[in-house]
């Protein structure tokens, strides 16, 4: 029996991550096959995730019930929860991590969006819950935010795994590498080892597409040109198959040459917002079928993975048509919709969505907890 697509991403360096995660999954015979016959290499979480997993099941009530009873406040509870559910993943994915000689296996908890603009916030809980969570193969999320940067750096360079998000266009990019070999050259200068460091980009893709297209339409609303028209579609391919060639001139270069001579490994890109979120127009599969390269990874929901296992076409596609890519990134310059400034407004937006997620991640876990000690005041009486 052939490999289905999923697996078959592994023949191009490709590594399929889930963008998911759900206490009852890790432990299921799902789980399992996902591993054996999917090719799954690691798994991400974010808020959304989160708060769906918990105000969507009853999986914590008898963890809630016990943390309830020892008194721990909201913060605290989220954590618990949170945490547990991260080491266990990271445990699910250990003997993949561990034969895979620290390549693949990793699992990402990211730190509070609330301190998206706090340097010393950011790192101070990520150097907390590197600590807490306690296993070699987790990342902590760290955002491509200007106050995040220096804070990739000092955690790279103390040896703490970090998948750093919310990148949206070249410019940050370049910034979150640079970030990244800075953190890399300060721990070799420091005499500290490198060979276990491993760090991905999280640049997002189908958010890039909606803003575009919903900036392409309002301009054609004013003046209908088939060339403008054109364009609709392209930009977020376009605009990620020019970074991961800009990975190659960095990584593949001479100025990461001395650093992997140390034993340092790239910074992989990851695909993240791989989900289409226009199907009427656009495949399922766009944003995976169309960006298949050695040296990423792309994170999918569950429709996405389950989408592409059924009709996914694995090929070499992220570095086939590279002079549309450009032409296209070139013309939508010219028609006043610059994928930088694009950019900008995302990461804008994505934090302040991010913190509204986190906010009701909040919200649901206080929901839970109010239930379980108005559940104990009526028993009490």
């Amino acid at each position: 029996m052939a490999d289905n697509p999923l697996k078959q991403l592994e023949k191009f360096g490709q590594s399929p991550w889930l963008d998911f995660i759900r206490r009852t999954l890790l432990s299921s015979p799902e789980m399992k096959r996902m591993l054996a016959e999917d090719g799954l290499k690691g798994m991400t979480s974010n808020p959304t995730i989160f708060e769906k997993a918990i105000d969507g099941s009853n999986d914590y009530d008898q963890q809630f019930e016990q943390l309830v009873a020892q008194g721990k406040d909201v913060d605290d509870i989220y954590e618990a929860l949170t945490i547990q559910d991260i080491q266990a993943a990271c445990d699910v994915l250990r003997p993949l991590y561990d034969s895979s000689a620290s390549k693949h296996g990793y699992v990402s908890y990211e730190v509070s969006p609330e301190l998206a603009n706090d340097t010393n916030g950011t790192i101070d809980a990520a150097r907390r819950y590197w600590k807490r969570i306690g296993r070699p193969n987790v990342m902590i999320k760290v955002p491509s935010t200007p106050e995040g940067l220096p804070a990739i750096t000092t955690l790279i360079s103390e040896g703490i795994n970090v998948n750093v998000t919310l990148m949206f266009s070249m410019k940050h990019y370049d910034n979150v590498a640079e970030a990244y070999i800075k953190g890399i050259e300060k721990r070799v200068a420091g005499g500290g080892a490198v060979d276990r460091i491993f760090s991905v980009a999280s640049f997002f893709v189908s958010r890039v597409e909606t803003l575009v297209d919903k900036k392409i339409d309002e301009k054609l609303k004013q003046k209908n040109d088939p060339a403008l028209a054109a364009l609709k579609g392209t930009a977020a391919v376009a605009n990620t198959k020019l970074v991961y060639q800009r990975y190659k001139e960095i990584f593949l270069g001479n100025r990461f040459a001395a650093m992997k001579a140390q034993g340092a490994r790239t910074q992989w890109p990851l695909w993240a917002s791989t989900g289409t979120k226009d199907t009427a127009h656009y495949s399922d599969v766009k944003y995976v079928d169309e960006l298949i390269g050695a040296d990423t990874v792309n994170t999918m929901p569950p429709a996405t993975m389950d989408a592409f296992r059924a009709h996914g076409k694995p090929t070499a596609s992220l570095e086939s048509k590279l002079d549309e890519a450009r032409n296209a990134v070139n013309k939508l310059k010219s028609f006043g919709i610059d994928l930088l400034d694009v950019g900008e407004e995302l990461q804008n937006e994505g934090v302040e969505l991010f913190k509204k997620s986190f906010e009701d991640l909040m919200a649901a876990t206080k929901k839970h907890r109010d239930r379980i000690q108005a559940g104990e005041q009526r028993a009490a009486k």
